[in-house]
């Protein structure tokens, strides 16, 4: 036992080490690629736990009318029963992503189930909309040792957010997401917001829909240009222009 003991504890560590990445400034000074910073006259807008036909349109024709690309996480479950919402998102040209067969935290299991599910996952985006994601988005945020070996195996770039809404509570309002995002928002920074309540409060992504065009404003207003993460640029990591403040 003495022995073992030593190899559970690491095996226990590699497994779980990983899942301090979720707390913002730990990830924003250490880590600031997973973070999600990148280019700093440019912000990346991401969405996840979709796609959901009750939802998902909504934001689809307002960015549409705003001319602006986001990165879609989508859940294969989800894709598997939308999967021509599915290839409508990837149809107006938005970014595809992988957020997890479903939204379950990976700590959960064991690095063959991860590998195997994750796995899963990227066949049903890729059947449903013809491409193959290049990004990977832990649920809730949380990755796990076995899921970082896994993404790396299946080609996949882990990535996080520097500001969020928090849109997916019952008291969530339009003003509250918009005000949330933008205290943490900075040039190079990545939005997460959500176009579906399958994983949150039953309709609270409405909350997220309403603070979307407000904040593209704002975004505009600093001179910062809006889009997938594709476009961020996130190699560059930090860059030399000043923090814009948004006056929240």
């Amino acid at each position: 036992m003495r022995v073992l003991l030593p190899a559970l504890l690491a095996g226990a560590a590699f497994h779980a080490a990983p899942a301090a990445a979720f707390l913002p400034p730990l990830r924003k000074k250490f880590l600031p690629r997973l973070a999600g910073i990148g280019d700093p006259g440019h912000v990346a807008l991401t969405f996840d736990d979709g796609p959901h036909p009750l939802s998902t349109p909504h934001f689809l024709r307002l960015l549409e009318d705003r001319g602006v690309r986001a990165t879609f996480f989508l859940l294969g479950d989800q894709v598997v029963r939308s999967p021509g919402l599915a290839a409508e998102i990837a149809g107006a040209g938005h970014e595809i992503a992988l957020h997890g067969w479903e939204h379950r935290c990976l700590l959960r299991h064991g690095p063959r189930r991860v590998h195997d599910d994750l796995a899963r996952a990227l066949d049903a985006i890729e059947r449903a909309t013809g491409r193959r994601p290049r990004w990977f988005r832990a649920p809730y945020g949380v990755f796990s040792g076995g899921a970082l070996v896994a993404a790396k195996r299946l080609g996949l770039t882990p990535v996080l957010w520097t500001s969020w809404g928090f849109d997916w509570t019952a008291r969530a309002t339009g003003e509250s997401v918009r005000r949330t995002v933008l205290k943490d928002l900075r040039g190079g920074g990545t939005i997460l917001l959500h176009d579906s309540d399958h994983a949150a409060s039953p309709g609270s992504w409405r909350s997220a829909l309403d603070a979307l065009g407000p904040l593209l404003d704002e975004c505009h207003r600093a001179g910062l240009r809006v889009g997938p993460l594709g476009e961020h640029d996130l190699v560059r990591a930090r860059g030399g222009r000043d923090p814009v403040d948004f006056g929240t």
